[in-house]
């Protein structure tokens, strides 16, 4: 039994000392480093290698940071030996999965970490008697989808974005458009394969190392290493209702826009034609406003009855594809992509990049959006949204809550995740052209959209979604926003004892004070 819960004030604050690096030298705790590595055979990337900065880049290039090692392991033993080589040198260890963390904490979050990639890790099996998924930590999205859809049918809850990868996805969250039928993907995880801050390997469950398995789903950036997930998998439905309907004339005015998507709220949270078979998120950028999701069910009970209750209040579409698709062409299609596809992703040498800043904001269930803080957030949207280079930002609006879904049933205790009563997840986010240069004023305004909404409705008890992270988060603001003070107190127990010395750290993690 863990020991009574501590001070989060208290276990906030964290001295890291990061390894001064260059290009072609090799600093002394470095160079100890890389000594141990090579002496434990773990496969490794440095500074002084010619391919270093094609493995030291992350998805975002407007963070970037020089590790002070990247390890490549391929088996269990050798990401246990990295650890304890980090450990013996003082050196903070992040795990990268896909690399597509909103903050490049994958990279450390700081010059001088060790990362431990785990591209090698890429094994998909599905045991046909339990349906349950053996998946290995690097595994991307969209490989993950494939594989398990080849052996058997199977289907998860999971992004749309084939590149990211399984672990920070997984082990934060985990939203897709099957989520308010499925849960999360985070809910979907029955076991973990976790390297712990001591270089061992557990096996963890509800039953074996539950510490463990409650911190690493939700928290697993600062718990552990997992190199090997066991999901339970559902039945891939033979048909869904695919739709994504454009509605840019709902912008025309404030009120207009403000109306319509109160009705939508309402229909969310009241309307009988509302279960977790229906799924759908909204997408702006102050001149296009479309309406995306599925819905588990019959096409002509959706265009009959749902579609026009969903889109009361809203001006007539402007286009509106809806159509029945297999699930294989359902992925594609919510990918979004244009054209679609493909899900296949390599296993190396993934090289897509962005240059962004983004923010999050979760309002809840038992406190949903007051007429005030929409009309504001509109206001925002059409005017200082509208004067923003093309382009170059967007907002999606997801459902999570409302009436029956699977993302809120499971109870608050059972894992590191707090936002249970989310009604509404927004994603708000800005990024330069063509990788291009990303100005302050994408920073400045990317807030606003939050502020347009908070300085409004005061009393909203609004959150934050960890797996679109804000780096410009203090590590006091990301434990309130991402987890709430009852949870991160009881991840700072988590921590202090299953890593004490913080051997897991990013800047916005909860650490024992030094």
């Amino acid at each position: 039994m863990l020991s009574a819960l501590f001070s989060v004030g208290a276990l906030l604050s964290s001295t890291v000392h990061a390894i001064p690096l260059s290009e072609t030298t090799l600093y002394p705790r470095q160079s100890s480093l890389v000594d141990c590595l090579n002496q434990a055979q773990v496969p490794i990337k440095s500074s002084t290698d010619s391919d270093y900065s094609t493995y030291s880049e992350d998805f975002n290039l407007r963070l970037t940071y020089k590790p002070a090692a990247i390890t490549l392991p391929t088996t269990t033993d050798q990401v246990s030996a990295a650890v304890n080589c980090a450990v013996s040198n003082n050196v903070k260890v992040q795990a990268r999965s896909g690399g597509h963390g909103y903050g490049s904490y994958a990279l450390g979050g700081q010059d001088g970490s060790l990362v431990v990639d785990l591209e090698n890790f890429n094994a998909i099996n599905v045991d046909s008697s339990t349906n349950v998924a053996t998946v290995g930590g690097g595994v991307r999205l969209g490989n993950l989808a494939l594989g398990i859809y080849q052996q058997g049918g199977r289907a998860l809850p999971h992004g749309t974005c084939p590149g990211v990868g399984i672990g920070g996805h997984f082990l934060h969250g985990g939203y897709g458009h099957d989520s308010r039928h499925w849960g999360l993907a985070l809910d979907t995880i029955v076991g973990l394969d976790v390297v712990l801050a001591n270089g061992s390997s557990v096996h963890a469950t509800s039953t074996q190392y539950p510490d463990v398995y409650n911190a690493m789903r939700g928290a697993g950036d600062m718990f552990g290493i997992a190199t090997t997930f066991y999901l339970q998998t559902q039945a891939a439905p033979s048909q869904l209702v695919n739709f994504l309907i454009s509605i840019p004339a709902a912008l025309n005015d404030v009120e207009t826009a403000t109306s319509a998507f109160m009705k939508l709220q309402d229909f969310a949270l009241n309307s009988d034609l509302v279960d977790n078979n229906l799924s759908f998120g909204i997408y702006t950028t102050g001149t296009d406003f479309s309406i995306t999701g599925w819905y588990f069910g019959d096409l002509s009970h959706f265009q009959s009855e749902i579609q026009p209750a969903m889109l009361n209040g809203f001006p007539a579409p402007a286009s509106a594809d809806v159509s029945s698709k297999d699930w294989t062409d359902s992925l594609l299609f919510i990918e979004g992509g244009s054209p679609p596809g493909p899900l296949q992703e390599p296993t190396t040498g993934y090289n897509q990049h962005a240059v962004f800043y983004a923010k999050s904001l979760v309002a809840q269930n038992s406190n949903p959006l007051s007429e005030d803080a929409v009309r504001s957030y509109w206001t925002y949207v059409t005017g200082p949204g509208r004067s923003q280079p093309a382009g170059s930002w967007f907002s999606i609006i997801n459902l999570y809550g409302g009436r029956d879904s699977k993302i809120n049933s499971p109870p608050d205790n059972t894992a590191a995740y707090s936002d249970r009563d989310a009604l509404w997840v927004f994603q708000n986010y800005a990024s330069a052209p063509d990788v291009g240069t990303y100005s302050q004023s994408q920073t400045d305004f990317i807030a606003g959209l939050n502020t347009a909404i908070t300085n409004v409705q005061t009393d909203g008890n609004f959150g934050a979604y960890l797996n679109y992270q804000d780096p410009l988060l203090t590590p006091q603001q990301a434990s309130d926003l991402y987890y709430g003070a009852d949870l991160a107190a009881k991840l700072a127990t988590y921590k202090k004892e299953l890593d004490p010395k913080c051997v897991f750290w990013n800047p916005q993690a909860i650490c024992p004070s030094s």
